[in-house]
């Protein structure tokens, strides 16, 4: 295996690390919450990314009981949700940069072993002709706003779940780069985790996802990054153990995109129009709605959303709502009746694209 590359050119954000620190998971949470709030004021003055868009890539089916933590009733097993991949234009000292954010290659992530067991179910023309979408490749998306490929400079997820990284970087024995210039930022604790995943990730992990994996252009990261102007990764572990988030200062505000919660609902059920969420998180006392399919480290992913919720600002015009932008968003289909979320944000579309170095 190749050495893995590195990043001098990020900053380090060390904002978070002490709240993080804390082992009971009540004071860690106050701790998180009031360190976020004096980071929100640092996020929401500072320069602006150029400009953010959204690439549409698949729709998917996804049971209805992770998507909302078994809070919405329905009579419908499965929700229709909307994967999209994010492309953000930014300055990095006076240089133009680019960044994909979750760039999924949607074929491969066929061969997740959830998805293919239900594919086993239900057949494969039902499954990727009939019940589901794909839309136009990222590449095709790109040359339509004036980008190549190797305009790229960093790819990230917000987790690996469901991912197969091998289209994208290339791999060892043949396989081309599709962003060949691309540095993939990857926790470090979520990578090592991937060789040797635990019975409740294996569902959800592509096992042979980074195998034979070029790594040159791979850099492991660690803690919370900004990357130029107006634009940081944040730790929110929980759903996965190096979950991240996506952080976008523009002219609408501060944006942050995860798939900790699958719906602007999930961020705000006690306003939600969804049948069952507000009964649920007034009796169970919580303010937020995990994106559940993942039992591990539920308490920090609820804290994670707070975190979200507490730095991106509120939607114009609903501000019962916040900027919180699913990677994966739950989105109105007659095969699911009765969930239909209080309002879809469906695109991020800010700013003026530049044209690339």
């Amino acid at each position: 295996m190749s050495a893995h590359a590195t990043a001098p050119e990020l900053v380090p954000l060390p904002h978070l690390d002490d709240a993080w620190m804390i082992g009971s998971a009540g004071p860690r949470l106050r701790a998180v919450r009031a360190s976020a709030e004096r980071l929100r004021e640092e996020l929401a003055s500072s320069a602006r990314v150029l400009a953010v868009r959204t690439l549409p890539l698949s729709t998917l089916l996804y049971p209805t009981k992770y998507a909302f933590w078994g809070a919405a009733l329905s009579p419908a097993p499965y929700v229709v949700m909307t994967h999209r991949c994010l492309l953000v234009q930014f300055l990095q000292r006076g240089q133009v940069k680019h960044l994909l954010f979750n760039p999924s290659d949607v074929v491969a992530a066929r061969n997740t072993p959830y998805f293919r067991h239900m594919v086993d179910l239900i057949g494969p023309y039902l499954a990727f002709e009939v019940l589901t979408r794909r839309f136009d490749p990222i590449e095709t998306q790109l040359a339509r706003l004036g980008l190549r490929p190797e305009h790229i400079d960093y790819i990230a997820f917000d987790h690996f779940h469901t991912q197969d990284l091998r289209p994208l970087l290339g791999t060892t024995d043949g396989i081309p780069a599709r962003f060949p210039r691309a540095k993939l930022l990857a926790p470090e604790v979520e990578w090592l985790a991937w060789d040797d995943l635990h019975p409740t990730q294996r569902a959800w992990f592509q096992a042979d996802g980074k195998r034979r994996l070029r790594t040159g252009n791979v850099v492991l990261t660690r803690g919370d990054l900004e990357l130029g102007s107006g634009v940081w990764i944040i730790r929110t572990h929980g759903h996965t153990v190096g979950n991240q988030t996506l952080f976008v200062n523009t002219e609408r505000g501060v944006w942050g995109s995860s798939e900790n919660g699958t719906s602007a609902d999930s961020y705000s059920p006690h306003d939600s129009a969804i049948p069952g969420l507000r009964a649920a998180c007034r009796q169970q006392e919580v303010d937020v709605v995990l994106n559940a399919n993942t039992p591990e480290w539920m308490a920090d992913q609820y804290t994670s959303m707070v975190l979200e919720r507490t730095l991106v600002d509120r939607v114009k015009g609903a501000p019962s709502f916040v900027q919180m932008f699913p990677s994966s968003e739950v989105t109105p289909s007659r095969l699911a009746p009765g969930i239909r979320p209080s309002m879809v944000h469906g695109e991020i579309h800010c700013g003026q694209l530049a044209a690339p170095c």
